[in-house]
């Protein structure tokens, strides 16, 4: 269980620091968040790795919820676009995530 709230941890810090990162082209005290957000992240995700998780599922889960995350929260926070196309992009990475992770269990 551990791990995977260390995992959880790093994808928030990560998403966190990415949409930071798009803030701080206004305001640069922003790249502090960055800076701290991507460092605790990558703490998060080897302590993750120590706790035994397997970098293939690890990796894989932390870049689809980010890569998911970033792209939702963009809409809502700096009115991006969301479009019916990268809906079923981000399906289709959960989908490979899952995949990796069901083949890592056999």
């Amino acid at each position: 269980m551990t791990m995977w709230l260390l995992l959880a941890s790093a994808i928030v810090c990560e998403v966190t620091a990415s949409l930071s990162l798009k803030r701080a082209l206004e305001d640069p005290v922003f790249y502090v968040v960055v800076a701290i957000g991507y460092v605790a992240a990558f703490i998060l995700l080897a302590r993750t790795l120590q706790e035994g998780l397997g970098i293939g599922v690890a990796y894989g889960i932390w870049a689809a919820c980010g890569v998911a995350l970033t792209a939702v929260a963009s809409k809502f926070l700096f009115s991006e676009p969301l479009t019916g196309a990268m809906m079923v992009g981000i399906g289709l990475i959960i989908a490979g995530v899952l995949l990796v992770e069901l083949g890592a269990s056999h």
